[in-house]
């Protein structure tokens, strides 16, 4: 009679049930298909539940710690990563001057290349283009001028209806009464907004179609500063003195001033520090009473406080674009840095702020670098070496 290794187990039934179930489990690994492998994980983990009846019996914890290891091998094997969602479209509000173009091209680039959302524009004036921040019809807006949009902005707060995220330009003058310097040299007393009642003034200023009242080129329609050159004018009184005109875009008011300084001839208008003509021109503010509060918020007869201009989203970006968010509170696109974009244009007459927006990023990185992370920088420098555009650009 051979001996037989299972007859020492028929005297010990849960010895035999032991090495039945390790035989099953050891068929199953080595046939089953990859989809089953969770399986085979459920049947380990009830045999192991009886730690003191293997040990006693088997003494064979080695052989139980490796087969225990096997849901570390199903968790990588059914381990499967969401797919990301596509993201948004980031619209700017692209509002009908130059410093704010320029910007929103630079940061336009800077959000589609480093960051990988889409971008696209809505076009206009100041007034529509809040209103439509508020609505949430655009989500970026480069320049809010305070206190010109005081009202409305601290109406657009209350109501949660926009959100500041930073500054841009910083602090700015503005003025409705500017003159260019050579005039003032050749007429040393012209000096504050009342000479302009003065009839030897009035007689500079004038022009055939002014009817004898000095001509002031104001506001562009639909900036917030067209109220305050309204009000600023009747505060001073000085309805009956002027003969206001009002251009219709910037490069209208623009060719107004150039004009005139070319020439040599008297001009009298609104201008302001990021305005094309005051960084490249020798311009002179009339004096005007202080600005106060109470002044401002009653008859406006006063000089503008110094501008703080803003960066504002829409309440619902920081939730879906967060870096992007970071990213505008690291801007720093400063007077100083906006006048050498001025300059180039100056030179490069042809060019458009797109462009201009190329130049300025390929010849700032080391500024515009630390408003990003590294692999942002990295990948919006790859984009300016294959000479790629925003997608969300306006055509040239």
């Amino acid at each position: 009679m051979s001996w037989n290794p299972l007859n020492g187990l028929k005297k010990w039934p849960i010895g035999l049930a032991l090495v039945t179930a390790l035989l099953l489990v050891s068929l199953a690994c080595s046939t089953a298909a990859e989809p089953q492998i969770v399986e085979v994980t459920k049947i380990v983990e009830k045999i192991v539940k009886v730690p003191e009846v293997v040990e006693k019996i088997v003494k064979v914890p080695e052989v139980v710690e490796k087969i225990v290891k096997v849901p570390e091998v199903v968790e990588k094997v059914v381990e499967v990563a969401p797919a990301a969602g596509p993201k948004e479209t980031i619209v700017f509000s692209d509002l009908n001057w130059t410093s704010a173009q320029v910007q929103n091209r630079i940061a336009q680039y800077i959000v589609e290349k480093g960051y990988g959302y889409p971008t696209d524009l809505v076009f206009g004036g100041t007034l529509p283009l809040f209103q439509g921040l508020r609505k949430g019809d655009s989500n970026v807006t480069m320049e809010i001028w305070l206190p010109n949009q005081d009202a409305a902005w601290n109406e657009a707060l209350a109501e949660g209806e926009v959100v500041s995220v930073g500054k841009s330009l910083g602090n700015d003058w503005q003025s409705t009464f500017v003159i260019p310097a050579y005039l003032q040299e050749q007429y040393p007393e012209l000096d504050h907004v009342d000479d302009l009642k003065d009839p030897q003034f009035q007689e500079i200023f004038a022009t055939t179609d002014s009817r004898g009242k000095a001509r002031l080129v104001a506001c562009v329609p639909g900036w917030s500063c067209e109220a305050v050159n309204d009000a600023q004018i009747a505060g001073y009184g000085l309805t009956d003195f002027l003969h206001v005109i009002k251009p219709g875009s910037q490069d209208a008011m623009f060719a107004e001033v150039n004009g005139a300084y070319e020439r040599q001839e008297p001009w009298l208008g609104y201008m302001w520090g990021t305005g094309d003509p005051a960084l490249m021109l020798d311009l002179v503010l009339l004096d005007e009473t202080a600005y106060t509060d109470e002044c401002w918020y009653t008859t406006q007869a006063c000089a503008f406080e110094d501008a703080t201009i803003l960066i504002a989203v829409d309440p619902g970006l920081p939730g879906r674009a967060p870096e992007v968010i970071e990213f505008l509170k690291n801007w720093d696109f400063n007077i100083t840095v906006y006048k050498g974009v001025v300059r180039w244009m100056g030179v490069n007459s042809d060019a458009t702020t797109e462009e201009a927006a190329i130049a300025w990023l390929e010849d700032n990185s080391a500024i515009w670098s630390t408003w990003v992370p590294a692999d942002a920088a990295s990948a919006v420098n790859s984009a300016l070496a294959a000479d790629e555009k925003a997608d969300g650009w306006p055509d040239s």
